[in-house]
């Protein structure tokens, strides 16, 4: 269950109208590296990870991706709200404006819709997590290539802010990625050990045939 709380994650602040850093912006709403990919990809793959601290993470995540896509939204909105048919036709949106007007939808810088092919679950807990830090890394770098794109100070600081969550996010992913494979070896080992005991309690078995 989710409690909604009514603020944004962090204050925004946004110095100027925009139409061409929207435009490259919504990369970060509906593109392949954007928050509602992060926050559907970790929120699905929860259910098939089987350890309860990685499980916990990928649902404090998933959600604080959803409190992005939300701060994303307000930006894009704020940045187009006032431009008229013309500005947003000049501006490279005149699609975008013949199909949704002012309204928000979930495509890349391309205007390409986003799709589920975007993210993955596996049900191996090593390969989704290896997944999970490479999606934050794509992320980070595209908020590094996006705060270049601008001059808006106001803009830039909420860029800066995402960058970094993303940063502690593989971090984080990189812990969960080491505490599963550290329980996986210990199965291993508590298997092969079993398979030993086993072997040297079978009285079926010649010493010769044990050392084979």
């Amino acid at each position: 269950m989710w409690i909604y709380e009514k603020k944004l994650e962090r204050p925004i602040r946004i110095d100027r109208p925009d139409l061409r850093m929207a435009k490259f912006l919504i990369t970060q709403y509906g593109g392949p590296d954007g928050e509602l990919s992060a926050a559907l990809r970790y929120l699905n793959q929860r259910y098939t990870m089987p350890d309860k601290r990685a499980q916990a993470l990928l649902t404090d995540i998933g959600t604080e991706e959803l409190g992005h896509l939300e701060m994303i939204a307000t930006m894009v909105y704020n940045l187009v709200k006032d431009a008229t048919p013309e500005q947003m036709k000049l501006a490279g949106l005149g699609a975008q404006f013949a199909e949704h007007n002012h309204a928000l939808f979930y495509t890349d810088a391309n205007g390409n819709p986003w799709t589920a092919s975007y993210i993955q679950a596996k049900g191996d807990p090593i390969t989704d997590l290896v997944e999970d830090i490479a999606a934050e890394e794509k992320a980070r770098s595209t908020y590094q290539n996006l705060i270049q794109l601008t001059d808006d100070q106001g803009l830039i600081d909420t860029l800066k802010f995402l960058r970094e969550r993303e940063v502690v996010h593989s971090q984080r992913f990189r812990e969960a990625l080491y505490l599963v494979r550290a329980d996986q070896n210990k199965l291993v080992n508590q298997q092969e050990n079993q398979q030993s005991r086993e072997i040297f309690q079978d009285t079926s078995f010649t010493p010769t045939e044990i050392l084979e």
